[in-house]
């Protein structure tokens, strides 16, 4: 696609949170040439969720300019971990589990990602084959001052919690990727400047151009206050069922969906609609996008079925309850466990589910976790909000 610069500078800035700086972006824009795009990923688990999407749809629009999309897999950073926002080290991974991890993850990428157009690339064809020497070298282009103005790294310590030398080596890494592919655009999260900017400095002492900054918005979560994260329990994941993804999506108050919009569609909300409909809409959407409008149509129509026609049974799956005196809450957990493979102490479903009114038989609360209970078949037992089962 063929843009005057000035229309190109306008969708590229779009959405961002900051870019460092657009000046320098219309300059390499001006150069006529397709831009070498870094978008660096670790693959330390093997699914990505919506708020990983956000960089993704911005390498997307570099790729549908011309420019050439590079995603960088970190599979030997993933075995150091990325130590951004964390209070403590990351638990270290296996290569094996990272290679694994990434043969999902590039496959959940190339459903934003035009695959015929992105060169995918390891960052251990360069960190295996240094030697220490070479290690030590790149070590020295850093000081200790310039590490520990990292916030993380500064809290940490002020809280006397501590920082293990190895993490101190990831900002040099993702900076080196930088000059091995030679980028000219790194896009990342906002918590990923410090990474980034090590890449300009290493890129200049390089005698390289540097790389211009591009920083996506953090996406928040379900529960639209931490950053959207497996570890946190409040994500959507790409490769999550669509009547997944619909309800989960529901399930977000009316402040966030406005953000859901605008961060994930690039769209304002229509404020004639009313927030409900707006909301299945957004639903609908963002499910299509991951799936396709047949299947993001049957899951609205389940929702619809399910909450706004008061229909239990819709979307429940089938369960055989215990054939014994189990309690309720065991019931509970069993059917948590078989039908919808997550693991729940007893403890946290009288706590979480059954004490505060959230399960049901055919719509009326069960809050006793020792009741043996009666179950008779086509009964509908509501675990949570998200999860049903009808009796077998």
């Amino acid at each position: 696609m063929s843009l005057p610069i000035e229309d190109a500078l306008n969708i590229l800035t779009s959405g961002t949170a900051k870019v460092l700086s657009e000046k320098e972006l219309k300059e390499k824009l001006e150069l006529g040439r397709p831009l070498r795009i870094k978008l660096g990923v670790d693959p330390t688990a093997p699914d990505i969720h919506l708020g990983h999407t956000l960089a993704f749809e911005k390498l997307r629009q570099f790729q549908e300019l011309g420019h050439h999309a590079i995603l960088l897999i970190g599979d030997f950073t993933a075995t150091v971990g990325d130590p951004t926002g964390r209070s403590a080290a990351r638990p270290p991974l296996t290569r094996e589990e990272v290679l694994a991890n990434a043969e999902t993850y590039t496959t959940q990428a190339f459903k934003i990602l035009d695959q015929e157009k992105t060169e995918v690339v390891y960052n251990g064809e360069w960190f295996r084959k240094m030697n220490y020497e070479q290690v030590l070298k790149l070590n020295a282009r850093v000081t200790m001052q310039q590490m520990l103005q990292r916030e993380d790294f500064k809290s940490r310590i002020e809280k006397g919690q501590e920082v293990r030398l190895h993490e101190t080596q990831y900002p040099i890494m993702q900076g080196w990727d930088s000059v091995e592919i030679k980028s000219d655009v790194e896009i990342g999260g906002t918590d990923q400047l410090f990474n980034i900017l090590v890449g300009r400095d290493l890129q200049k002492e390089e005698g390289m151009p540097q790389q211009v900054v591009i920083l996506m918005p953090l996406l928040e979560g379900l529960d639209g206050v931490k950053k959207m994260s497996k570890s946190a329990n409040n994500y959507i994941g790409v490769n999550d069922a669509p009547d997944e993804m619909f309800g989960k999506i529901m399930s977000i108050s009316d402040d966030l969906m406005d953000r859901y919009y605008l961060l994930l569609l690039g769209q304002q909300r229509d404020q004639a609609a009313h927030p409900m409909d707006a909301k299945k809409q957004l639903a609908e959407q963002i499910t299509t996008r991951y799936h396709d409008q047949q299947d993001a149509t049957a899951a609205r129509t389940t929702w619809e079925s399910r909450f706004s026609n008061r229909d239990t049974s819709a979307g429940a799956k089938p369960f055989s309850p215990a054939n014994d005196d189990s309690n309720l809450a065991q019931q509970v957990q069993l059917a948590f466990t078989t039908v919808f493979e997550i693991q729940k102490s007893l403890g946290e479903i009288r706590k979480q589910h059954i004490l505060p009114g959230a399960v049901q038989l055919n719509g009326e609360k069960l809050t006793d976790p020792t009741a043996v209970i009666d179950f008779k078949e086509t009964d509908v037992l509501r675990l949570s909000k998200k999860h049903s089962v009808v009796i077998s």
